[in-house]
């Protein structure tokens, strides 16, 4: 598995253990990367299935990956870490905080790791067709360079306000691309999203089984700049007051579920992580 680490060399600091979206990569990561860097040792890999962690085969889902997080701090001789995910990595990270919680220093769910249940009927591929939009599409499309892709990511709604840095979107979108022109795609294997975004729906709430100290922060657009969060308030405010001492929930202004992290929001995001700096 892919993965990568920045900062001081792990031992000499604290370790920030990071996993990022469900068609994404670890470039994501980039401008809270930044933020941290003198006082965090920054540990983030490709998901399996994505990245340079691509050709992975499954399992996928959520207890796949957060075995993967473990084995992740064994090989760095790590004994525990503050644990963030955004998006679908919030659902592994609360799984794997739920399932080690002695390996946690604290934990914190960037706009994703809680939902509402789904109905039992729900088609599960067309709702995650529907919530993903252009980022699952572009799954089955070919490009004819790098520019073309870029270009894709810039006209993606999310990213419409120019609120990423170019070299940001640049360096995440090539870090994706595979392949030579005129064909090149995404690297995303998208039977893994497929899988991981079934489990997600049907494998339950870690974040409800959660023991450890836990921030949650809420990006109040979605995934398309849309004005619908994808984390509704009163989830979150049910899921915080079930161990109030232990949950805090923290809303991100004027972002969506993208810039939370690799935006604006960034700032946001670094500042709760150096919150546990001082964490027992």
């Amino acid at each position: 598995m892919a993965s990568w680490q920045s900062g001081p060399p792990a031992g000499s600091a604290l370790v920030v253990l990071a996993a990022h979206g469900i068609t994404g990569n670890n470039l994501a990561w980039s401008p809270v990367r930044r933020l941290v860097a003198d006082e965090f040792t920054f540990v983030t890999s490709d998901l399996r299935g994505r990245g340079r962690s691509n050709l992975i085969d499954g399992p996928f889902g959520m207890a796949a990956h957060s075995d993967d997080q473990l084995a992740i701090l064994d090989h760095l001789g790590v004994e525990r870490a503050v644990v963030v995910g955004h998006s679908m990595g919030a659902y592994v990270m609360a799984r794997f905080a739920a399932d080690h919680p002695d390996r946690v220093r604290a934990l914190v769910l960037v706009d994703g790791g809680l939902s509402r249940p789904p109905p039992a009927d729900l088609d599960v591929q067309a709702a995650l067709d529907a919530l993903l939009g252009p980022a699952i599409a572009r799954l089955d499309q070919t490009f004819a360079s790098r520019d073309e892709y870029h270009a894709f990511w810039r006209g993606h709604p999310a990213f419409g306000n120019g609120d990423v840095e170019e070299a940001d979107l640049v360096a995440y979108a090539d870090h994706d691309l595979v392949g030579d022109p005129p064909e090149m795609r995404s690297s995303v294997n998208q039977a893994a999203v497929r899988a991981d975004g079934a489990d997600i729906f049907s494998a339950g709430e870690p974040g409800h089984r959660l023991t450890v100290d836990t921030t949650l922060m809420r990006a109040p657009r979605g995934l398309l700049d849309e004005p619908t969060p994808l984390i509704p308030a009163d989830i979150a405010a049910e899921w915080a007051a079930e161990q109030p001492e232990q949950r805090e929930v923290v809303e991100v202004d004027d972002v969506n579920h993208y810039t939370i992290v690799m935006g604006s929001g960034a700032k946001t995001v670094a500042s709760v992580i150096a919150g546990y700096g001082s964490h027992p």
